[in-house]
């Protein structure tokens, strides 16, 4: 479903940047995608912008609010209840590492910290549902977890958001909700240096996985090594934006 309105709880509905030169990441995203950015003119947004394709929001961009924070992708699951789920997140072993809060008439948010170290948003949608345009060429595509220990992870986003893991002889482990997948898990191999820590990693879809890495070196970003195999005829690719976060990109074979 390329297009969205809304979205269940439990489910991934929005990515967003946190960047120390949101300028100079509007430029290399919008170069990289074909993204154009709304930036929200209100003094209290923050210089908070939306990433734009076809007149759709597709993603988030904004400044580094803590001083030290290193930028990065965050991924956001929609919740019926911000103050609840964080409540939840607490008595499973988690940390709340921020506080439900409004987001201005936009909804409510929390930060939320896993026992095994990764960090995920929580969404309770007012006036901003979520990403409007996904799965298609220049929009996101998935989130999959990244963790030393998929254990302590299952044990603590599963009850969370009530996600049940799974395994596909092609894709490998992954959570669904009900019949559907929603995000996928994988260990962080040997080679990942030691203080990589668990993180969600987002994912765009791009018509060609390998060209996408070359433009952004040339855009100033550098590949995180070369594509792999992904799936059936899929290509994916890891890169660092001129910033240092880093984000996949992901191309599947024509469908028909």
């Amino acid at each position: 479903m390329p297009t969205r309105d809304d979205y269940e709880p439990g489910r991934p509905s929005w990515v967003d940047l946190g960047t120390s030169d949101p300028a100079a990441a509007r430029a290399f995203y919008g170069e990289l995608f074909g993204w154009s950015a709304d930036v929200d003119p209100r003094p209290e947004a923050g210089g908070y912008a939306q990433f734009m394709r076809d007149g759709k929001p597709v993603a988030g961009c904004g400044p580094l609010f803590v001083e030290g924070m290193p930028p990065a992708w965050t991924s956001y699951v929609a919740t019926a209840d911000a103050d609840a789920t964080a409540k939840v997140a607490a008595d499973l072993g988690g940390t709340v590492v921020t506080e439900p809060f409004d987001v201005l008439d936009a909804g409510r948010m929390a930060a939320l910290a896993a026992p095994d170290g990764s960090v995920i948003g929580v969404w309770q949608a007012k006036a901003h549902k979520g990403a409007a345009l996904v799965n298609e060429p220049g929009s996101w595509q998935w989130n999959q977890l990244l963790t030393r220990d998929k254990a302590a992870a299952d044990a603590f986003y599963a009850p969370l958001f009530g996600w049940q893991l799974r395994s596909h002889p092609q894709w490998g482990e992954y959570w669904s909700l009900g019949d559907g997948e929603v995000t996928g898990v994988s260990e962080l191999g040997p080679e990942a240096p030691a203080e990589v820590p668990a993180h969600w990693q987002v994912v765009f879809t791009v018509e060609d996985a390998e060209a996408t890495l070359a433009r952004a070196g040339e855009l100033g970003g550098s590949a995180l090594g070369p594509t792999a195999p992904w799936g059936p005829g899929g290509r994916f690719g890891t890169i660092a934006d001129p910033q240092g976060a880093t984000f996949g990109v992901l191309s599947l074979p024509a469908s028909g």
